[in-house]
């Protein structure tokens, strides 16, 4: 069997919830309760503190250091008075007990038996003796804090207590009346627009660099009376000439305006009707 082996069963790896200033007494409660058994109790300080509070005298009262010397010492229960630093080192207390393990466990000591249980894979069962009920920590929520369900039900759970002293609602300052106001000042226009010209501007609109039209000039986009096309006669190759670009267009090369519905020169093919019959055999 190795150092760290425990051969206890689950059932009877237990914990006893206590204070720190009950401990002795509970200590005292189990020895009596397990008489006739071989006892160790270990506890990683004050030993001297323990075998005088103790009535009996012939128990065992050891540190890890005396037991991690003698691997061939075994009992058949231990009481860990307190716990170690290290999870090893508590498993090395429990490998030499042969029936039982119990711990006195105070509130504050819960974060060095995390380790232990997840080193042994299993958690160990939590027995209370009554009159030795341990503190109960309530710890004040933070920013940082989750509340769980459990307190947040009781929370809402509480009965709600109106207040008798309740104040007489005073508004914080009386509300003036709205009157309105008889001396309105009349609407005047900072100028008169009646006696302006039909082509006169503001002064405000005139700037430098910009533009007036002079109405005595024509404007480029504006539309021009087209002059006729006039025909003025023929050049040496004989065809007509014309004053302006749609002479082409508009007539002959002789110069003879085209009618609107001028029949073309070249006329199709005529077929014989008659010649396309079949002659009729006799």
């Amino acid at each position: 069997m190795s150092n760290t082996s425990i051969s206890i069963k689950h059932n009877n790896h237990r914990i006893h919830p206590c204070k720190n200033d009950k401990k002795l007494e509970l200590l005292n409660l189990l020895i009596s309760k397990n008489s006739g058994q071989s006892i160790v109790v270990v506890s990683s300080n004050n030993l001297n503190i323990i075998k005088d509070a103790l009535d009996n005298k012939s128990i065992l009262v050891k540190n890890d250091e005396e037991i991690m010397k003698t691997p061939e010492l075994t009992y058949e229960i231990l009481i860990s008075y307190d716990l170690p630093l290290t999870a090893i080192e508590y498993l090395a207390r429990a490998a030499h007990a042969t029936q039982k393990a119990l711990i006195l466990l105070d509130s504050h000591e819960q974060n060095t038996l995390y380790p232990i249980e997840t080193l042994l894979g299993r958690t160990i069962k939590q027995e209370i003796i009554s009159g030795f009920e341990p503190e109960v920590i309530i710890e004040k929520k933070t920013a940082f804090t989750k509340s769980t369900k459990s307190q947040e039900k009781a929370e809402a759970q509480r009965e709600f207590k109106p207040r008798d002293d309740k104040r007489e609602f005073k508004p914080r300052g009386d509300k003036k009346e709205f009157k309105p106001r008889d001396d309105k000042k009349e609407f005047k226009p900072k100028y008169d627009k009646s006696d302006r010209k039909p082509f006169d501007k503001d002064k405000k609109d005139e700037k430098k660099g910009s533009y007036s039209k002079d109405f005595k000039k024509p404007d480029s986009w504006e539309k021009k009376e087209k002059k006729k096309n006039q025909f003025l006669g023929k050049d040496e190759n004989g065809k007509a000439i014309f004053s302006g670009k749609s002479g082409d267009r508009n007539h002959r090369h002789d110069g003879t305006k085209k009618e609107q519905y001028d029949a073309p020169k070249k006329t199709g093919r005529t077929i014989n009707i008659k010649a396309l019959k079949e002659k009729k055999e006799d």
